[in-house]
């Protein structure tokens, strides 16, 4: 792998033209090395040896054989002559290029460690990143499902609360109607009560009135002699109410009485009120006129004892079957 400079700041840029002049020097060594090869080639060559010939008169006497004389010594060559300077020279270049191609490979070595380290670290920075994202991954998924979880637990208590407070509702909706279906049945007994009471009290007034009006009718016909008569005044004594007309059968004012009397609406004073009431009926009892006979001085109560007689309409009928045409009702308030 070819790395950029810029990753290695500490190394000092290269110089152009290493090239040609390493090629040079080793051109040059050679050279040297060529002269230096045929001057020493040249100062070992062994001379040659000379020759002669020698003449002199011989006597006529035998030729002795000739004598084959000894074979030459061989002389030993002499020791080439060294440039110590060109040898100590070569052998510094020698050892100044071990040198640098020894610098060179470390250094190529340094760079592959360090390359390698770097790949190294790179990939443990790799599988430290994969690492992390596969934890973040993990972590996500576990946060996810939590939330999830957490929702689903929110989602069944809000479900859980809203189930309770419909029961809630229902039974507070239960209990309102019971407690209104109890009031109702309490004023139900109430009204019944009251009604009950109010029955039992005109009954008991109508009783003590028609004791009353008896007693008078006793005394009247007492003082007449024995002989009956009739009265249009009959009932204004006592605290109920009285009624009177023409040919009405003595019973018929209480039978009045008790129709009239339930219909009296009144809250204020009691005390000295006393109403005549003129009343005009048709012989089924319908009531065709009522009015103010004689006031009390009061005009409320007036106006109450006039709507009472009102709301009693049809008037009761008398012992032949018939209401009287006409006849007087007179009403005090209960007091």
């Amino acid at each position: 792998m070819i790395r950029k400079n810029s990753e290695y700041p500490l190394q000092p840029p290269r110089e152009r033209g290493t090239g040609r002049a390493f090629a040079f020097a080793l051109v040059m060594h050679a050279l040297l090395g060529f002269f230096l090869y045929h001057g020493i080639q040249w100062q070992n060559s062994t001379p040659e040896g000379a020759e002669a010939e020698l003449w002199t008169e011989v006597p006529d006497t035998a030729i002795p054989h000739p004598v084959a004389p000894p074979p030459p010594v061989p002389v030993a060559p002499a020791p080439p002559v060294r440039d110590e300077q060109a040898d100590i020279a070569l052998q510094e270049k020698k050892r100044q290029q071990q040198q640098a191609a020894r610098e060179a490979q470390l250094a190529e070595q340094q760079r592959q460690q360090k390359l390698q380290a770097q790949q190294e670290a790179e990939a443990k920075r790799q599988q430290q990143l994969a690492a992390d994202q596969a934890a973040q991954l993990a972590a996500q998924k576990a946060a996810t499902a939590k939330l999830k979880q957490q929702q689903q637990q929110q989602a069944e208590k809000l479900k859980q609360q809203q189930l309770a407070d419909q029961q809630k509702q229902q039974q507070l909706k239960e209990q309102q109607q019971q407690q209104a279906e109890a009031e109702a049945q309490k004023k139900a007994d109430a009204q019944k009560a009251a009604k009950a009471k109010a029955q039992a009290d005109a009954a008991a007034q109508a009783k003590k009135l028609d004791a009353e009006r008896r007693a008078r009718l006793a005394q009247m016909q007492g003082m007449a002699g024995g002989t009956g008569s009739t009265s249009n005044g009959l009932g204004k004594s006592g605290t109920g109410s009285g009624s009177g007309g023409t040919a009405a059968s003595p019973g018929y004012a209480d039978k009045v009485r008790r129709v009239v009397r339930p219909n009296i609406s009144w809250g204020g004073e009691t005390e000295g009120l006393e109403t005549v009431i003129s009343v005009r009926c048709s012989p089924t009892g319908t009531l065709l006129s009522a009015s103010v006979s004689r006031s009390s001085g009061n005009a409320a109560w007036d106006a109450a004892a006039l709507r009472a007689v009102q709301r009693s309409d049809p008037m009761p009928l008398d012992t032949n079957g018939k209401a009287p045409e006409s006849f007087l009702i007179t009403l005090r308030p209960a007091g």
